[in-house]
């Protein structure tokens, strides 16, 4: 009998080995802090200190468009739609190469693009966007990617990056790893990986600029992951010196006015009290406080999926930075993006001091 027990146990200690095993091989695992890949033409211009430079940053939603409410767009799970069509995705990257080309930034923070990912077909975006766009420099990193996800709403491979395209030189860029969503191992393995991309920009007659581009957690209800990712968020940013801006998808309010407005179904989404107040203390920002509070509507970022949102109805994109960068003029380009992503791109000029 005690032999028999044995190897029964040991039979089952081989099999979640190997479970194990397959649950390591099908994921992914960055290390707290590596180096990424950078594609750039060696005839890229260096940004020069006092030359003004255009930055527009936009979550695409992996070139969905506005047509669909996905599962994870309702609170409990329950959205009807597990991917776009072919065509949407492909009207959609119409509408964002037109866009970007009309504001004509100098450099492209975008967050959610898709690169082999089942539900857009195993489309590479970042190398479409890159090829339609024309930058001379880009660096990307992942945030979400694993062969295969047993989830029922996506039994399948994802990929999600950050991308970040320049027209002026890319030195270095360095991937940064935030806290992870509280769970247990398994459920952690095939989760989201958030991220900070933080390129190094030379500078003629300055310090180098880092420009960063990252999207926080949208799903840690319940959980301390926002305050733990704010925390590294504010860490990096210190530890990156003063000439330095990050721009993103931060999914936090900036006040409690704002969670104030929304449909109570959506308070839910937030706590009373903002998450970005340690980076609201020691950076400044677009939009500013200030801006926020006295009109509210002209800052909105985001148009939520749920059909109980009528329109852009919060604040959730940013742009932060310290005093080594100065602010010039700065919107959010609302009159004709509204059916291209649930996001709304914001366009800001700035200068290194």
């Amino acid at each position: 009998m005690s032999k028999i027990l044995t190897r029964v146990l040991l039979w089952l200690v081989a099999l979640v080995a190997l479970l194990a095993g397959l649950v390591y091989a099908l994921t992914y695992h960055p290390r707290d802090q590596e180096d990424v890949p950078v594609a750039c033409n060696p005839e890229a211009p260096t940004l020069k200190a006092g030359q003004p430079f255009r930055v527009l940053n936009w979550n695409i939603q992996y070139l969905a468009g506005k047509g669909y409410v996905f599962f994870y767009d309702l609170l409990d799970g329950s959205g009807p739609d597990t991917r776009p069509s072919k065509e949407a995705m492909a009207s959609t990257l119409e509408e964002v190469v037109r866009v970007i080309k009309t504001e004509n930034p100098d450099v492209v923070l975008l967050q959610e693009v898709d690169t082999g990912a089942k539900r857009t077909d195993f489309q590479d975006q970042e190398k479409i966007l890159a090829e339609r766009l024309g930058y001379a420099c880009s660096a990307s990193a992942y945030y979400w990617k694993a062969r295969f996800v047993p989830h029922p709403q996506i039994m399948g491979a994802v990929g999600m990056k950050v991308v970040t395209y320049s027209r002026f030189k890319i030195d270095q860029a360095i991937r940064h790893q935030l806290p992870l969503i509280p769970a247990d191992p398994v459920t952690q393995a095939f989760n989201f990986r958030r991220a900070i991309l933080d390129v190094v920009l030379p500078v003629e007659g300055g310090e180098s600029l880092h420009i960063m581009n990252t999207h926080l957690d949208a799903f840690a209800q319940g959980t301390d992951a926002m305050e733990k990712q704010v925390k590294k968020t504010h860490q990096v940013l210190r530890n990156a010196g003063k000439t330095v801006l990050i721009g993103g998808d931060f999914n936090l309010l900036p006040d409690q006015a704002a969670r104030a407005r929304l449909h109570e179904q959506h308070q839910a989404y937030y706590n009373p009290e903002s998450e970005l107040g340690i980076i609201l203390q020691d950076y400044q920002s677009m939009p500013s406080l200030q801006e926020v509070q006295q009109d509210p509507e002209k800052w909105f970022t985001h148009y939520p999926n749920d059909p109980l949102a009528k329109g852009p109805d919060r604040t959730i994109d940013y742009f932060f930075y310290d005093t080594g960068v100065k602010l010039l003029g700065h919107h959010v380009r609302r009159e004709d993006t509204l059916k291209i992503s649930d996001h709304l791109p914001m366009v800001a000029e700035f200068q290194v001091q």
